[in-house]
């Protein structure tokens, strides 16, 4: 059995330290994941068991010949033969193997040596050459390049055509195909669609060797791995079972320590807000120095609990009220080079608090269809019309490219939010991975993941009611996502959105658009309704490509069907008693419509004036005060629930007249 062992590994870096006497044992069979917060020290832990980072103290063992491939977050670039040719370097240790098994078998013909010692080496090269699958490699390699997502026409194509993306998904292949005793993998997930996901998920579960992973895929994680290792304040735990449920013990475990954060939390902020306020007026002078002092000492013992486990909850700025339709899209057709149809003929409606999902393989046109409902593409053949009062916000990783300037995150960021939530902006900066002093980074030297994050979170800031977002999970670790989508849940508007993250995808879609080439359908339900019914299309249970959403909604209502028993009859086939009497109940309909909007408008009101009385510091700073505005707020976001529902019932009512 093959290991890597690691005793008593201390490591720093200046007076911080990274490692502290960390002991753990990675073996074959090993299924394990490393967690910790942003800067705790995962990349390095895994550099100094990769043998790449010596440790400052203690011993790394490991079995002699034990084979142990290493894949980083991101860097590796090929270039200068095919992808075919770069997948067969994978198998370096095979060729040196075999020039070995061929010098012994010349020496073995001439009788030079020790005869049994070479005949034993022999057999062991041949045996290790089997276990390794090096004689069934090119398929090996085949199986596991199309896994990931290349296609066979790519196995011929020069590495250096390929993005980044990609080129990190070349470095992950070939340490699938070397088949090591202990493969430490990075954030493998990273560069990944949900089909290559899935893929190595399954390869994952039916491998010999060990392995360790950085991930901040929960559903990934949960599917691939039997025990957790946390580093935390340089300490290593290590926790068995799956990763939610290392999330489970460890909340018990940290229950009364998140009890004694939170109270600490809150006479650090009063604290702070009393030298703030009152630190430049003389009267208040000593005891605001009083105080500093006070602050001082309690930062000196600060408590420190992990960021996956720090609750942080907000909402974004109201949704403005929009109609029942959101979009409607009617033969969407959509080719680049005028004669492949990425999307053809597609036809969708959005409706009022829609969480539409759009899947499909990579080149299907997910992004693309984005950009058209966004209006960032007009090139298309079609319509998109977009419903009363719809206002859109698009996300994109390309947000990112327009952010610039010298202002700090934290300006830009309390520019954008409204003032209810200027009090809620650290937090949120905090969810966002900007944490201490990272706020104050001019925009200009940030690297292209922050600006993404910086974008993600100034468009969310904004009052729409209909959210596009691509790839919004990019460049955030699992608990900015869970943050991200509680938020979207509560939010009350649309969203349509594509991503990679296949536990975001289940806790937030209610509905799925399916798009392949030139193909498309929905699903009246959530992500896991649609694998289920993939599923069942798979295995004869269900007929493939049976009627769904999409086949009701893109087909006009036949002319000649048969009207339902509650369905107006046409007004010249009424008598005029009939007529009469149909006018006065649309203007009854019409009129409760009218009514419950103004109603809205006027709750709306209601609430905006009360938040902002949260920006007031007398209120925020007074306990009893924002509890009292606190709950007045719970009241009319209650209240304008119910109108809301009120609302759709009667404006459907109301179009049965129509």
């Amino acid at each position: 059995m093959a290991f890597v062992q690691f005793s008593q590994v201390s490591l720093a870096f200046g007076d911080r330290d990274i490692l502290k006497n960390v002991s753990v044992n990675l073996q074959t069979g090993t299924k394990a994941a490393l967690t910790g917060a942003n800067g705790a020290g995962k990349s390095t832990l895994i550099k100094v068991m990769a043998g790449l980072v010596q440790p400052d103290d203690g011993k790394r063992i490991a079995q002699k010949d034990a084979r142990i491939a290493y894949l980083p977050q991101s860097g590796l670039t090929h270039h200068g033969c095919t992808l075919r040719e770069e997948a067969d370097k994978a198998f370096e240790f095979g060729y040196k193997l075999q020039e070995e098994l061929d010098k012994i078998g010349d020496q073995l013909k001439s009788g030079e040596g020790n005869q049994n010692a070479l005949l034993e080496r022999h057999e062991q090269i041949l045996n290790e050459l089997e276990e390794s699958g090096w004689n069934r490699r090119s398929v090996a390699a085949e199986q596991v390049l199309l896994g990931l997502g290349f296609t066979r026409e790519d196995l011929d194509r020069k590495c250096e055509e390929f993005s980044g993306g990609w080129q990190m998904r070349i470095a992950l292949a070939k340490n699938l195909m070397v088949n090591p005793d202990i493969l430490l993998m990075d954030e493998p997930t990273n560069y990944l669609d949900i089909e290559a996901r899935e893929w190595l998920e399954t390869f994952l579960n039916n491998y010999k060797g060990g392995f360790l992973l950085v991930s901040h895929d929960r559903y990934f994680l949960d599917h691939t791995i039997n025990e957790v290792y946390e580093l935390f304040g340089g300490d290593l735990h290590r926790y068995a079972g799956n990763f939610s449920h290392y999330e489970k013990v460890r909340e018990v475990e940290l229950e009364t320590l998140i009890h004694e954060y939170e109270k600490q939390q809150a006479e650090i902020q009063h604290l702070e807000e009393f030298i703030n306020r009152f630190g430049v007026k003389a009267t208040k002078a000593a005891q605001a120095q009083e105080r500093q002092k006070m602050l001082d000492k309690i930062l000196e013992n600060k408590i420190e609990i992990p960021e996956s486990l720090k609750k942080i909850h907000f909402k974004f700025p109201a949704a403005p009220h929009s109609g029942r339709l959101v979009a409607t899209l009617d033969g969407i057709t959509k080719s680049y080079d005028g004669e492949r149809k990425v999307i053809d003929n597609l036809n969708l409606v959005l409706e009022n608090g829609d969480r539409l999902v759009v899947a499909g393989h990579n080149g299907a046109g997910k992004s693309t269809l984005l950009r058209i409902i966004a209006g960032v593409d007009s090139n298309f053949e079609g319509s998109v019309k977009l419903g009363s009062g719809v206002s859109i916000g698009y996300f994109s990783q390309d947000n990112a490219e327009s952010l610039k300037g010298s202002a700090t995150i934290l300006e830009t960021i309390e520019n954008e939010a409204p003032m209810e939530l200027i009090p809620k902006v650290r937090d949120m900066l905090g969810a966002f991975l900007f944490r201490g002093d990272d706020v104050f980074k001019p925009i200009d030297v940030l690297s292209g993941g922050e600006k993404s994050r910086v974008a993600l979170l100034k468009l969310l800031l904004r009052p729409v009611n209909l959210l596009i977002l691509d790839e919004p999970t990019n460049h955030l670790d699992m608990h900015s996502k869970d943050v991200l989508m509680e938020a979207l849940k509560d939010f009350g508007g649309t969203v349509i959105f594509v991503s990679h993250d296949r536990g975001f995808i289940e806790g937030l879609s209610t509905r799925v658009l399916e798009l392949k080439p030139g193909k498309f359908r929905i699903f009246p339900g959530d992500y896991a309704y649609y694998m289920q019914r993939l599923e069942d299309e798979k295995n004869g249970l269900v007929p493939e490509g049976g009627i769904l959403d999409s086949e009701k909604k893109a087909k006009p209502a036949a002319k000649n069907a048969e009207k339902s028993d509650s369905e107006p009859i046409s007004a010249t086939k009424r008598s005029w008693e009939e007529q009469k009497k149909f006018e006065a109940e649309k203007r009854k309909a019409e009129k409760l419509v009218n009514s419950i909007e103004e109603e809205i408008l006027q709750i709306e009101d209601e609430k905006s004036e009360v938040e902002n009385q949260m920006a007031n510091p007398e209120v925020y700073s007074n306990g009893e005060k924002a509890k009292a505005v606190q709950k007045k707020i719970d009241e009319l976001t209650q209240k304008l629930e119910e109108l809301n529902a009120k609302w759709e019932d009667a404006a459907e009512k109301l179009e049965a007249f129509n």
